[in-house]
């Protein structure tokens, strides 16, 4: 007599959360339709022809299917077990890429093997999740300890440190995301440190907006919320208090040598256009112009599949990789991606339910890693395509164009949906 677990072993492609697969197909199939039309060619009409960009991807996404086909009938214990040396030789890749990479638009994170270009920080972001997920799943872990929540942070930071060396910030930024992580898991201070985030960006943004005059006015903010925290706490650490002070106060009147010194001159002037202190329609801020043009064009139907006049004269840079969100709004118009974002919406709480329903560490981690990521891109791309956030360069899941994307994401999500499938063997 078969017991229960061999059971499920035997069954486990049925026990596939089928909802999750469905969504990525469709956000798949409408990525690879809008490339077509971002990409159309009328010498070569065919969505078939592999000599073109539309053709191209479909290859990719026929390869994407294999490999996560595979992974379903891999062992789900084999991610836990090699979770580390995926990781350890994803970092291999990110350091070969510093010494051996090919710059392309200014960020030196490719690795080029013939005609075939490969992206390592596409896959570092999988390579993480796996590594913190089994560093948390390990017996004697505890994030209340601080060794622990120094390799975990340390697990974090190195990609992410190799990621920014390459000059591709964007996917750097990324790696921010599994803060949410952390702090669903427990770890003291992973809150705050959300919080001190949220805090810094805003004084950013308002140091540059009101200039050196008004910093003084900043300040006596900062010491407004700073006193109220002392008289409001209950365990009041003076010490704690001034130093918050000082640090806020140090940090916004280091914001303009940071602006001008750190940040490179693109970077600088993207983020001046998207707060309204520089208009450059014809420069820096030609494809957010153009983007939010072609989407505004839409209207609320679109104008049709291959009809959108912004796409068919490449007026958009980049259109069927980072801007690839302007193509379905010009053609779909505001339904159009209204059901782009609620595809995304829906994977991502799909996301969050299947990981909050795991019995094991490493899976509940891994889960909500790749929750997090995907929201990451997804919030940041279309943020930067409709005028909300700078352009950071980073591509918008299951839909832009290219290789390494396509394989990592799905890679990503064949590994949680294998796990999300195993959970019943786990006792």
């Amino acid at each position: 007599m078969i017991n229960e677990n061999e059971y499920y072993r035997n069954k486990i492609i049925g026990k596939i959360d089928w909802l999750t697969v469905l969504i990525y197909l469709a956000l798949v199939l409408i990525g690879w339709f809008s490339i077509f039309s971002a990409k159309y060619d009328e010498l070569h009409p065919s969505i078939l022809d592999f000599t073109k960009e539309y053709g191209k991807q479909l290859v990719w996404i026929g390869a994407a299917l294999l490999i996560g086909f595979v992974i379903l009938l891999i062992d789900a214990k084999f991610f836990n077990a090699f979770s580390l040396w995926i990781y350890i030789a994803v970092l291999v890749s990110l350091f070969a890429v510093l010494v051996y990479g090919k710059a392309t638009k200014g960020a030196t994170s490719w690795i080029e093997f013939g005609p075939i270009k490969f992206q390592p920080s596409e896959f570092a972001k999988m390579a993480t999740a796996l590594a913190l997920a089994g560093y948390l799943d390990r017996l004697n872990v505890d994030l209340q300890k601080r060794k622990d929540r120094l390799v975990s942070y340390a697990l974090i930071l190195i990609p992410m440190a190799l990621v920014l060396m390459q000059n591709d910030t964007g996917s750097a930024i990324v790696f921010v995301s599994f803060i949410i992580v952390l702090f669903r898991e427990g770890m003291p201070g992973a809150g705050a440190l959300m919080i001190v985030g949220v805090a810094a960006i805003l004084l950013f943004v308002l140091t540059l907006l009101w200039g050196q005059k008004a910093m003084f006015i900043i300040l006596g903010v900062l010491f407004a919320l700073t006193s109220a925290l002392w008289v409001l706490t209950k365990k009041r650490h003076p010490v704690i208090m001034v130093a918050a002070f000082l640090f806020m106060a140090g940090f916004v009147f280091s914001v303009d040598y940071a602006f001008g010194k750190v940040l490179q001159e693109h970077q600088r002037s993207r983020i001046e256009i998207l707060l309204g202190l520089k208009d450059d329609p014809k420069g820096d801020g030609y494809n957010v112009y153009q983007s939010k043009i072609a989407i505004g064009s839409g209207g609320l139907k679109g104008k049709g599949f291959l009809q959108g006049t912004q796409t068919k004269y490449d007026f958009v840079p980049e259109q069927h990789t980072d801007f690839i969100f302007c193509t379905i709004g010009e053609e779909g118009g505001f339904v159009g991606t209204s059901a782009v974002v609620l595809l995304y919406v829906a994977l991502l709480m799909r996301l969050v339910y299947l990981a909050e329903r795991q019995r094991s560490t490493f899976s509940r981690v891994y889960g909500y890693s790749v929750a997090g990521i995907v929201f990451m891109h997804f919030a940041i791309n279309i943020g930067m395509t409709i005028g909300l956030m700078p352009v950071i360069g980073i591509p918008l899941p299951f839909l832009s164009y290219g290789g390494s994307s396509m394989l990592a994401f799905t890679i990503m999500l064949a590994i949680f949906v294998k796990q999300d499938a195993n959970r019943l063997n786990i006792l």
